[in-house]
This record gives C-alpha cells, sequence and structure tokens, in this order.
C-alpha cells in the first residue's frame, strides 16, 4: 500500500524531531554541571545566632563545623565552595567559596560572627563589611581561600 507523499513528508519531520529530541536529552547531561561542597548554610541560620549564644546554642543550630581552631579563643568555620565545569570530562573550576566564622570567648560565647567571601579578587568579610588584615586567623582564613587568590587551596574537610 502506497501513502500519500504528505504523508511521508509528515512522518519525517516528526522522526527528524524526535532525534533531535533524543540527541538533546543525552547532550544535556554533557553540559555545564554545578557542584556544592562542604557545609550549606540554611536560609536565615546566622541570624540565629545572636552574640552572646553558647557554643552548644551554635552546635544546635549551624551543625558540626567543618574545622576548629583553638589558637587564642575558639573559633568554629564552616567552610563551602561551589564548583562549575563547562562540560563533561572536564576538570570543574571554583566558582564560590565562603566561610563561615564563629569566634568564642573565653566563656565560650559566641563573641563575633563572619562570613568570609572573595571581593575584588580579596577576603570580604559579607558581615563587617570589612577585609581582614594580619593576624593568625586572616592568615588562616586566606589559606582557605588559596585556590581563588591564586595560590594551593588548603580546604579543610573538602574533598574533590
Amino acid at each position: 500500500m502506497k501513502m500519500p507523499h504528505h504523508r511521508n513528508a509528515c512522518l519525517s519531520i516528526v522522526r527528524t524531531a524526535a532525534a533531535i529530541a533524543a540527541l538533546g536529552a543525552l547532550l544535556g547531561g554533557c553540559l555545564g554541571q554545578v557542584y556544592q561542597r562542604g557545609y550549606i548554610l540554611p536560609d536565615g541560620a546566622l541570624q540565629q545566632v545572636p552574640i552572646g549564644a553558647t557554643q552548644e546554642q551554635v552546635l544546635i543550630v549551624m551543625g558540626t563545623p567543618s574545622t576548629v581552631a583553638t589558637v587564642s579563643g575558639d573559633t568554629f568555620y564552616y567552610i563551602s565552595q561551589r564548583t562549575e565545569s563547562a562540560a563533561a570530562f572536564i576538570p570543574d573550576k571554583p566558582t564560590d567559596q565562603r566561610v563561615v566564622a564563629i569566634y568564642f570567648d573565653k566563656n565560650r560565647r559566641v563573641e563575633r560572627l563572619a562570613d568570609y567571601g572573595i571581593k575584588d579578587g580579596k577576603v570580604f568579610d559579607y558581615i563587617s563589611r570589612t577585609t581582614p588584615t594580619g593576624g593568625r586567623d586572616a592568615n588562616y582564613v586566606q589559606s582557605i581561600f588559596g585556590n581563588f587568590l591564586g595560590g594551593g587551596s588548603m580546604i579543610p574537610g573538602i574533598s574533590r
């Protein structure tokens, strides 16, 4: 049985569209990927950590820190990194990195909060709106951001 010419043309268009859709679905898995590693800060979590809160209260709200520093008072660090890959089999590149630092006084109460990121190529605290300068803590935070600032990465708690 012979089909009319217009029916063959319609079937050909449908097959072509299906092939394009299938190819698009296959290639979609090869295109860019975004990965979130480390601590994911829940919305509003920092607002639930007031100055004067105890370490126990911080642990309840924020969970276990990525790392803890005990030099000149305790500090909890919550470290996260976002990377993107342009396509499958291409190494991912860091696009955002954050370090939330919660500083405690000698009585183990919150003394200060910091939300460090990179702004204009420098480590920047988005809470105090300042760039940390000098001191052990500033050096430690800068070492965490090493891969953003042209140095090697020293990111505790994050594996690639």
